[in-house]
């Protein structure tokens, strides 16, 4: 029953902000989709359709595994790929998150260095 709701959701969330794009454009009709389309992303009305598809990957995403999970696992991948704890911070506190993530973030990339001294 969970991944039904799941997929529904990951299915739902892409066509709310389709909704909210075409009602932003005042049009009707095919021209609505098409303006919507072409105003939600890169390149175009390909672009938007690319979009779309992106938000329904992570919206499913963080309906499996939880919001907080998914940009810890972020941290640790810039991390592992480089970023400095000074970057990671200075990117953390950007984030447009509550306070209480970007604590668990930062407390989360304490956790990584502490991991990796211990592999040393």
């Amino acid at each position: 029953m969970d991944k039904i709701v799941g997929k529904i959701a990951a299915l739902g969330v892409p066509g709310l902000v389709l909704m909210i794009a075409i009602s932003a454009t005042g049009l009707a009709g095919g021209a609505a989709i098409t303006a919507a389309l072409a105003a939600l992303g890169p390149g175009g009305m390909i672009g938007g359709i690319i979009t779309l598809g992106t938000i329904g990957l992570v919206s499913e995403a963080i309906t499996e595994y939880g919001f907080d999970v998914i940009f810890k696992a972020v941290v640790k991948e810039l991390y592992k790929r480089g970023e400095t704890k000074e970057s990671l911070l200075i990117k953390i506190k950007k984030y447009p998150v509550s306070k209480g993530l970007k604590l668990k973030l930062i407390e989360a990339l304490a956790t990584i260095e502490n991991e990796e001294d211990e592999k040393c």
